[in-house]
């Protein structure tokens, strides 16, 4: 069963409450703490994106840069830097964006998507380019050309492409090949529990130096606001936890984990955005990092009542 992670108190009464699992991992993989259906396989959503870039570094991609490996891990906010990265590695293999199989988007920051919006017919603006996946999108087409693979249809599950994928993702995660579900861009994805994804982090984060591996990882750390964008709760976890590598998925998915192994994942139930940051840090504090100043406030949120703080967004006290 799921336990009650993080509740929303207001003028000192619980108004609502975010159920979920989260476990940590000390360094040496034991569990530190453990709330929930740890066990049980979850959809990963972009939280696998780190495991599919290794399977390209594994087959034969090379990235130009660091920024571009990370490009190919993110969840990008559709900003101009990321649409720049994403044509860039298109260009480099002779691509064009209509060779991306992930649907059309909008950006997701306000600021550019509201840029688009106001120079084109809205019925049109929306490009694949945009969205938050095409990096990722990218990097495969790339990685399809350099092992003569078929670049059309790099979606389906029978894919040379999608087969190397499940066997990294089986690999570093220990599961068991499963029935696999299609993510949000259209990709295969493979059902992996918390337990399992945390370690698959932490084997990430404490790679040999120059190992595939850790080219993913330093290039996460390298980048955060590149694998996320403007204020993204990536970008603003990783600037706030040195040596931190993280990665967010939809619908209330998150795992990290630290230079010295100790590692992070969970899933909220509800999907909930609001309760990502105050959950993440208290995991991280579990971890030995302490919070002060505005990090503390990322880590409970006011609740406003009138343009005032009337209470705060919280983990459940005494349940990590």
């Amino acid at each position: 069963m799921s336990t009650d992670l993080v509740e929303v108190v207001r003028s000192g009464f619980r108004e609502c409450v975010h159920r979920g699992s989260a476990i940590v991992l000390r360094p040496g993989g034991e569990p530190l703490v453990s709330a929930g259906e740890v066990h049980l396989p979850i959809f990963p959503r972009s939280t696998n994106k780190p495991l599919q870039a290794l399977t390209l570094l594994r087959n034969g991609f090379e990235p130009f840069d660091e920024a571009e490996l990370a490009i190919t891990t993110a969840s990008h906010f559709g900003e101009a830097d990321h649409v720049e990265l994403v044509q860039r590695l298109l260009d480099r293999f002779g691509f064009t964006e209509d060779q991306l199989e992930c649907p059309p988007d909008l950006p997701f920051e306000d600021q550019a998507r509201a840029q688009v919006l106001a120079g084109s017919d809205r019925g049109k603006a929306a490009r694949r380019i945009f969205m938050n996946c095409s990096g990722k999108h990218a990097a495969m087409l790339a990685t399809c050309k350099i092992n003569d693979w078929p670049t059309t249809g790099y979606l389906d599950i029978g894919h040379p492409l999608q087969r190397a994928v499940l066997q990294t993702i089986t690999e570093l995660t220990g599961e068991p090949e499963t029935d696999l579900g299609i993510d949000g861009c259209g990709l295969p994805i493979v059902p992996v529990s918390l337990v399992n994804l945390a370690r698959a982090y932490a084997t990430l984060a404490t790679a040999p130096e120059g190992s595939p591996e850790r080219r993913i990882a330093d290039a996460i750390r390298a980048y955060p606001r590149v694998i996320s964008g403007t204020d993204g709760p990536d970008f603003r976890v990783m600037t706030a936890t040195p040596g931190l590598v993280c990665k967010i998925g939809a619908d209330g998915v998150h795992a990290g984990a630290l230079p010295d192994g100790s590692a992070f994942a969970y899933k909220i139930d509800d999907g909930a955005d609001r309760a990502r940051l105050p959950l993440t840090l208290a995991l991280l504090q579990r971890m030995g990092i302490e919070w002060s100043g505005e990090h503390a406030e990322l880590a409970a949120p006011a609740v406003l009542g009138g343009g005032a703080r009337v209470g705060i967004i919280r983990a459940v006290p005494g349940v990590l």
